[in-house]
């Protein structure tokens, strides 16, 4: 298995990303603030029955930053011209939270390109899902926060994402992550989440989709969950124990499981 960062060139883009396994091909898409090293069990032990791929979106992780009016749809389609370079037509796409909205956008734009959906932790954008004077103070602490010292914005950040039983190491590991975040990219992002509604979109999906939200996740709460669910046609909605919003990090093995049964069945 490969865990070292590949990268391809996407017209003026430099993408970093990581593949392991063979398979039917399953895209993770990564939050704001991560890269795909947040993916590191998904790539680990789903790569036996599938072609695991995580990129890092256009500023984040190892990937260059785009231009400053980079939008969601922009995202969407640098995506498809990178799944094109890796000969990837079709795919199953698991979407964490910003990344679960761009997945969403994505089938909005290619859903031919979708066999399955798997959305977590997520929102319908943070306007189609939470109060409009939540979204102005989310999207100014994110622009005032992206200004801060590397260390001490990790330090704010990291322990909201997780359940306060959340061991030191995993702590840790995103604290190394989140140091690594870029200002611009991560701007953009939560610009994208604030701007962003797809209540529209989640009816029209009609691809099995599959809900993996964590039991105590305070960021996207169990009530954003449902709205999706009962947005979505037919979609099915599993909650994970003890886990917060980064539950795939925080409950790997449960979080895996349901990924796993989900696209195989």
């Amino acid at each position: 298995m490969n865990m070292e960062l590949s990268r391809l060139q996407i017209d003026d883009l430099s993408i970093g990303y990581r593949r392991a396994g063979a398979g039917p091909a399953l895209v993770l898409l990564h939050g704001f603030l991560c890269d795909s090293r947040c993916w590191r069990d998904q790539l680990s032990d789903l790569s036996d029955q599938f072609d695991v791929i995580a990129w890092d979106a256009p500023g984040a992780g190892g990937s260059s930053d785009p231009r400053d009016s980079f939008a969601l749809s922009d995202w969407s389609r640098t995506l498809a011209k990178f799944l094109d370079s890796l000969s990837v037509d079709n795919a199953s796409f698991v979407g964490l939270s910003w990344g679960g909205v761009l997945a969403q956008d994505f089938y909005r734009l290619y859903s031919s390109r979708v066999a399955r959906l798997i959305l977590a932790d997520t929102y319908a954008g943070w306007k189609g899902s939470l109060p409009a004077d939540n979204v102005t103070q989310r999207l100014a602490r994110c622009e005032r926060d992206s200004y801060l010292p590397r260390e001490e914005l990790a330090a704010r950040w990291v322990r909201e994402m997780f359940t306060d039983a959340a061991p030191i190491g995993l702590i840790e590991e995103l604290s190394s992550i989140f140091a690594d975040f870029h200002p611009l990219g991560f701007r953009l992002m939560a610009k994208s989440l604030a701007d962003t509604d797809s209540t529209d979109v989640l009816r029209r999906i009609d691809v099995r989709t599959l809900l993996i939200w964590g039991e105590d996740d305070h960021r996207s709460t169990l009530s954003v969950a449902e709205q999706l669910r009962d947005s979505i046609p037919g979609a099915v909605l599993r909650v994970i124990a003890h886990a917060g919003h980064i539950s795939n990090m925080e409950q790997p093995v449960a979080f895996n499981d349901q990924v796993r049964r989900f696209c195989v069945t």
